[in-house]
């Protein structure tokens, strides 16, 4: 039986943890041949590997997208092992929280390198061959989806910078999307809320104490597999349907 992705490739940044690795195993199930991009390479050949068990196909590429001249080559390589790139899932992300006052600006820097720059670079070269694989791959139409966030959509004390980063991934994506749309290459974003991945671990005990742990301990939280389900539907839809924006949340998140 033909899998909707059969004879497609995705890129997924990030696919190291969490949503992208979750993704990642979700597009191998549907036939996509499926390039993990991250920096943690042992992450990286432990699920290929799980993939590949499975019947999958996968290609690890090593790498830190927020250096322009990685990103491009981490595209270059996937489009000269397969021939093509049909799926972009720009993953990868970073959450630091606290204060703008007295804020240490260097993680700042780390939130918009990741978040935005590193998005930036990989669709920069990734385009070209999305636009090809719309015009003559096998289901003539290509994806790209961008992994924003609530955050995206609602602000929040002590998400500055974090918030500036989403709401810049959703304007970017509408932006995108109205100049491709009519070439078949689909941009949308898919917006979580909560989450259990490893977000808000790289943020300081009092932070994770005063502002995500007890979100975490009273809220049902989605796990990474709920937003694997949706960027699949996203991308699996037949050519004439796009969905621009896909918003899931913990049903007792308010």
């Amino acid at each position: 039986m033909r899998s909707p992705l059969t004879e497609t490739v995705a890129l997924v940044t990030g696919a190291s943890s969490g949503i992208g690795a979750a993704t990642a195993r979700r597009l191998a199930e549907h036939g996509a041949s499926v390039a993990l991009v991250a920096r943690r390479k042992d992450r990286l050949d432990e699920l290929a590997a799980e993939i590949e068990k499975s019947g999958g196909v996968t290609l690890v590429v090593q790498a830190d997208i927020t250096d322009r001249g990685q990103a491009e080559s981490a595209v270059q390589q996937v489009v000269e092992r397969f021939g093509r790139l049909n799926t972009l899932i720009n993953n990868a992300g970073l959450m630091l929280l606290g204060p703008v006052v007295g804020a240490d600006a260097e993680e700042w820097e780390r939130m918009i390198a990741i978040n935005v720059q590193g998005l930036l670079y990989t669709t920069r070269a990734a385009l070209p061959h999305l636009l090809r694989a719309a015009e003559d791959g096998p289901r003539r139409v290509a994806d790209i989806v961008n992994i924003s966030s609530i955050a995206g959509r609602l602000a929040w004390n002590g998400y500055g910078v974090y918030n500036l980063t989403k709401f810049g991934v959703n304007g970017f994506t509408e932006s995108l999307r109205q100049e491709v749309t009519q070439r078949h290459v689909r941009v949308g974003v898919l917006e979580p809320g909560g989450v259990d991945t490893e977000l808000g671990s790289h943020n300081t005990t009092e932070v994770r104490a005063a502002m995500i742990d007890p979100f975490y301990e009273q809220t049902e939280v989605l796990a990474a597999d709920d937003i694997a389900d949706g960027v699949a539907y996203m991308v699996t839809r037949p050519r004439h349907t796009a969905i621009g924006e896909l918003w899931i949340m913990p049903t007792d998140q308010v």
